[in-house]
């Protein structure tokens, strides 16, 4: 079977070892994105590959906007985990309580801290939830049977090509891939870890995706919608002159789709994209390969909040980030949407990375999540709920940024 054979990086090494340390470090190296492992996946690695023009692209204005690079994204690493891990010790002490996150949403590991599974939120869900999520089914990889188990899961779904894998134990969009055909995903599978969970899910074609911070503290009867960041994927817009390698590397996010060595770039290099061609780069839209977040509050309307409200109240949920596809701007407000992904405690106020906000603005932001999560789980607890010990975090980490470079590459 194809595996990672990865060199030493800071993955499943965290470097600060309070609570709050590695913790806030996990989130904020989503933006950073590790070092470049060897890889042999047997899907296609080379920079000869037209990019599906049946992906959705966004307009040539939207696509020049992804080279903008944010205030967030521009500080050392280091030193954005320093006010937060600050910040993380302050509240602990007021709350007489530095794991209250991890029991922010009680039927969920770790609250969503880190380490939970996908499939955790989406089996919490109700008859609403499951209507308005992409249809998935989940199993975990063993050996020789693995596509027959993924086949046997498409035809009870009605499942076709194309769809998307990714591990159930996952992160920053590591290991999301569309699959195309059943060769792509016989390699997909081959190379996923053993013993671990995939989910296959259906493709949602709609070109809008949005993060929506919801929030319910646990007496009060309903809960609200604290952010709403639009994601925009990476990008270059043609001139009719350069080719695609020359666009992306004039582009500085799109430079990232090759820096970590867990996506793959498939372009056809020397192509010339006709003059305002957009071109999309990636399925998914993380920072990590060069996507951009915008803040879209203005998007957050009393439909798209009941409309939340309702799934979460079924769930049992309190905080955290839903993930949505959508197809215009109206549909979203009215609260028409795909839910493809749920987020617990670890969620980010992902809107705080738009490049148009302040450094007072962009960390103002981060804080106030951080002082809910610790209030709603300073509320669980007085509720009877107890949060996992500091060993156990620790523990969930470990797995997870262990099984990140072990995953196959995102697309």
């Amino acid at each position: 079977m194809p595996a990672y054979r990865h060199s030493r990086s800071h993955i499943g090494r965290p470097r600060l070892t309070s609570v709050a340390g590695f913790t806030i470090k996990a989130l904020v190296d989503c933006h950073a994105g590790p070092l470049r492992p060897e890889s042999n996946f047997r899907g296609c690695r080379n920079l000869n590959v037209p990019i599906d023009s049946s992906v959705p692209a966004a307009s040539p204005e939207a696509a020049g906007r992804t080279a903008q690079i944010g205030f967030l994204e521009r500080l050392p690493k280091w030193l954005i985990c320093v006010p937060l891990a600050l910040q993380w010790i302050a509240l602990g002490v007021r709350y007489r309580g530095f794991m209250l996150p991890a029991v922010a949403n009680p039927n969920i590991t770790a609250g969503g801290l880190l380490g939970e599974g996908k499939s955790e939120y989406f089996a919490a869900m109700g008859p609403l939830g499951r209507a308005a999520t992409a249809v998935n089914q989940s199993f975990v990889v063993t050996p020789g049977d693995a596509v027959l188990r993924a086949r046997q899961c498409m035809q009870s779904l009605g499942l076709r090509f194309p769809l998307i894998a990714k591990p159930d134990v996952g992160w920053c969009g590591f290991g999301v891939r569309r699959i195309d055909d059943d060769n792509a995903l016989g390699a997909y599978l081959d190379a996923f870890p053993l013993g671990e969970r995939v989910v296959l899910q259906r493709y949602i074609t709609d070109p809008g995706e949005a993060g929506v911070f919801y929030v319910r503290e646990p007496a009060q009867p309903q809960g609200r919608l604290i952010g709403l960041a639009l994601r925009e994927f990476p990008q270059v817009v043609g001139d009719g002159v350069h080719t695609m390698a020359q666009l992306v590397a004039m582009n500085p996010r799109a430079q990232r789709l090759t820096r970590d060595g867990l996506h793959d770039f498939q372009f056809d290099g020397r192509r010339v994209p006709a003059l305002n061609e957009v071109v999309r780069l990636s399925t998914i839209g993380s920072t990590r390969v060069g996507g951009l977040y915008r803040d879209g509050a203005n998007l957050i309307t009393p439909a798209l909040t009941q409309a939340l409200d309702d799934i979460a109240q079924e769930m049992d949920f309190h905080f955290g980030r839903f993930d949505l596809r959508y197809a215009n701007d109206s549909e979203l407000r009215a609260g028409h949407f795909s839910i493809i992904e749920v987020n617990g405690a670890g969620s980010e106020a992902i809107e705080a990375w738009d490049p148009r906000f302040s450094p007072w603005a962009a960390f103002e932001k981060i804080f106030n999540k951080q002082r809910l999560v610790f209030a709603i789980g300073a509320a669980q607890r007085k509720r009877g709920h107890r949060p996992i010990s500091p060993l156990k975090l620790l523990s969930l980490h470990l797995r997870q940024q262990k099984l990140i470079p072990r995953y196959p590459p995102s697309n």
